[in-house]
């Protein structure tokens, strides 16, 4: 597949921008539905947006030249002013994840004590929206034929030629991506009718064990992606994945012993009390 949709010019428009950006559009809608329900004033969402787009990029560029290839980006001065040049390829969404929490624990406290929600609660809805965006990012890698799996005999197998391959592949892309669509769909079902029933820190504890772990385990059949990790009993992908699935599970430990609703809590405005003394007469 042609990663490219078209260009003008030396300007070119690839599949993979187009599906990055939608996954943002997709999640301001979704955001708006839960603001709306929960009473929280929709005028955070451009500055959500702004906060969770500015993180995913630095995060998940960083991610990718910290984690898988710190010897070319911090062993040269070329290497170094290319950390800042994301549309030479190279992402990692470890990294994105990583800066994420900490562009929503300055959101949460930014905003949160006044419109009445914390950084669980955000991370909470947060979680949701990021199911359907990394479902698209995955389907971005499929079309610029990257990260894939190891040879397969499966009817499904994809020969990525683009990357002169001869022998069909797992589209370990699509495995990838259908396992975040299915987690999306249980999650949003869980918040559209389950929301009063459950705890505050549920949605991000099942979306950490969830996701890092089908991500631990397709990367099993992944092609390694630098060359270190092919003398590794783990690659660098499930290394990283470790710690999130014990987040997950410290989050539901947090859901239940706290037990909060997960729904944002307005406090009741209280109404002054009349006064005994009498007005003073003109």
């Amino acid at each position: 597949m042609n990663p490219e949709l078209f260009h003008i010019g030396p300007v070119s428009i690839r599949w993979y921008s187009i599906l990055f950006v939608s996954g943002f559009i997709l999640g301001w809608f979704i955001f708006k539905w839960f603001f709306n329900r929960e009473k929280i004033t929709t005028d955070l969402l451009d500055p959500l947006l702004y906060t969770l787009l500015i993180g995913t990029i630095v995060g998940a560029r960083l991610g990718h030249c910290i984690f898988y290839q710190p010897d070319y980006y911090f062993g040269s001065w070329q290497g170094f002013w290319e950390i800042f040049m994301p549309w030479k390829g190279g992402l990692a969404s470890h990294g994105g994840t990583i800066a994420l929490f900490i562009a929503m624990i300055w959101f949460a406290h930014h905003y949160g004590r006044k419109n009445d929600f914390d950084f669980v609660w955000i991370l909470d809805h947060l979680c949701i929206a990021v199911c359907f965006a990394a479902t698209f990012i995955r389907l971005g890698n499929l079309c610029n034929s990257e990260i894939y799996g190891d040879v397969t005999n499966l009817p499904w197998g994809f020969v990525f030629e683009l990357r002169g391959e001869t022998e069909p592949k797992h589209p370990t892309q699509l495995y990838e991506a259908l396992s975040y669509l299915i987690l999306g769909f249980v999650l949003l079902w869980m918040y559209r009718f389950k929301l009063d029933k459950i705890y505050r820190g549920t949605f991000i504890g099942i979306f950490f064990i969830v996701l890092f772990g089908m991500r631990f385990l397709i990367e099993f059949i992944k092609e390694p992606q630098v060359g270190f990790e092919e003398t590794m009993a783990l690659n660098m992908g499930q290394i990283l994945s470790i710690p999130f699935i014990l987040a997950g599970v410290g989050f539901l430990v947090y859901a239940f012993v706290r037990k909060m609703p997960a729904a944002a809590v307005h406090p009741q405005k209280t109404k002054a009390e009349p006064t005994h003394f009498a007005r003073p007469v003109r």
